[in-house]
């Protein structure tokens, strides 16, 4: 396995973990915040997971970088 197949599977991982600890610990505030999604537009929520995905990549290149 090379060391960039490590690093995704690893990225995968840690995304189940983080959500399931918010999803364990929140599960009141998880609910209410997927309510408020439902009655957003698509454009909103899409233009929210551009910024999150940008953001997310910003940040693992400027730790690559560091």
């Amino acid at each position: 396995m090379t060391n960039f197949t490590l690093y995704i599977l690893t990225a995968f991982a840690l995304v189940f973990v983080i959500e399931g600890l918010i999803y364990a610990l929140f599960p009141d505030s998880v609910r209410k915040i997927m309510a408020m999604a439902v009655h957003l537009p698509s454009e909103k929520l899409r233009m929210f997971g551009f910024v999150m995905a940008a953001t997310g990549f910003g940040l693992v290149w400027m730790l690559q970088a560091w």
